[in-house]
């Protein structure tokens, strides 16, 4: 297994829209551990493939904690998921939540997601699977799905508010 570069805005790569998965094969699976194992090292909960510059329709993720009321919550890593060509096909409600992003490092903005959804993809061996989330869940997988098309959580903000922040992260990389 290998830690990847993980691509962080501007760069244009994480525009690009991915491509399905056809071949499930070994070198699927090394690329899923080689992802898990980058957004354990990033202290992330997600991570999609086009994040690596690999712009193929993979996802993975862990939002297991454990916490106590006097201790912060710590992920635990136990429970990684991997979803391949994975589609949101129902959504009901509405939620609003701090999020960031393992592309976009230091930055949180709340953002408005579905409440709960309904998930079909196929697991790394090609298997069509189906799933229902709702809390953090749902809102991990609608983030790494926006990667998938190309987009980041800053292009769910309002336009200012998307313009302002974008605009904050290029002046301190400019000052690198």
């Amino acid at each position: 297994m290998a830690i990847l570069e993980i691509l962080t805005f501007p760069d244009s790569r994480l525009a690009k829209k991915s491509a399905a998965v056809t071949k499930f094969d070994s070198s699927l699976e090394a690329l899923a551990a080689d992802m898990l194992e980058t957004m354990y090292e990033a202290n992330g909960i997600g991570l999609a493939a086009p994040q690596i510059d690999a712009h193929v329709q993979l996802v993975v993720m862990d939002i297991d904690f454990e916490s106590s009321e006097d201790e912060p919550p710590i992920l635990t890593n136990k429970n990684p998921r991997i979803f391949v060509n994975p589609k949101i096909v129902s959504k009901e409600g509405q939620q609003v939540g701090q999020e960031g992003c393992l592309s976009v490092p230091g930055e949180y903005e709340d953002v408005s997601r579905a409440a709960k959804i309904r998930l079909e993809y196929q697991d790394i061996n090609g298997t069509p699977q189906s799933l229902e989330a709702e809390g953090l869940l749902a809102v991990c997988i609608q983030h790494e799905l926006d990667h998938l098309d190309g987009r980041l959580f800053l292009d769910r903000l309002s336009f200012v508010k998307s313009k302002s922040v974008k605009r904050k992260i290029l002046k301190e990389k400019q000052h690198e």
